[in-house]
């Protein structure tokens, strides 16, 4: 079973992604929650996927488009460090993916269908990894960060938003 980092192993910023993981096996809890999500987007009306909490807010259509991208991101990542690739990558800003991602013309099934699509290919290069190569070093946004770590901060930032969904979308909808 994959364990879970210390917190030397990636930068402070993920350490609230890092602490939202429950205990447990991290492929067990990334297929929890993938179901997780679709129940969540599901649930959601055609009129209500536009809704944001806040005005200057993603829609909830952007969020979960944030969480697709932000997740193929993470996974190659972790497949660059896992491979023991020591190249730099590259940072990314969300707001400027999100505003090129022109979501609000898009079916928010079919944005779930993209995430579903990333989370299996994250979940079989999880379920692939070489076990030695858990503990590969590699350098993201000029930090060093582990391959261990990225399998833990893209299923931290994935409970990240799906909370933020239910608790800053959803409330605001009843």
């Amino acid at each position: 079973m994959l364990q879970r980092p210390n917190n030397h192993e990636f930068p402070d910023y993920y350490v609230p992604y890092v602490g939202l993981v429950p205990q447990g096996d991290i492929l067990s809890i990334l297929k929890d929650n993938l179901e997780k999500v679709i129940s969540l987007f599901e649930g959601i009306s055609e009129p209500d996927e536009h809704f944001r909490y806040e005005p200057g807010k993603w829609s909830m259509k952007e969020v979960l488009c944030h969480m697709a991208d932000t997740e193929r991101i993470m996974s190659y990542r972790l497949l660059r460090v896992g491979r023991g690739d020591k190249t730099p990558l590259a940072g990314f800003d969300e707001n400027e993916y999100i505003a090129g991602a022109q979501m609000s013309d898009l079916p928010l099934k079919n944005i779930l269908a993209d995430f579903i699509a990333v989370r299996k290919a994250t979940i079989s290069l999880i379920e692939n990894m070489p076990e030695a190569a858990w503990a590969n070093v590699g350098n993201a946004n000029n930090l060093e960060v582990t391959a261990r770590a990225i399998a833990y901060i893209i299923a931290g930032h994935e409970i990240h938003h799906r909370n933020i969904v239910t608790e800053r979308y959803l409330t605001k909808l009843k």
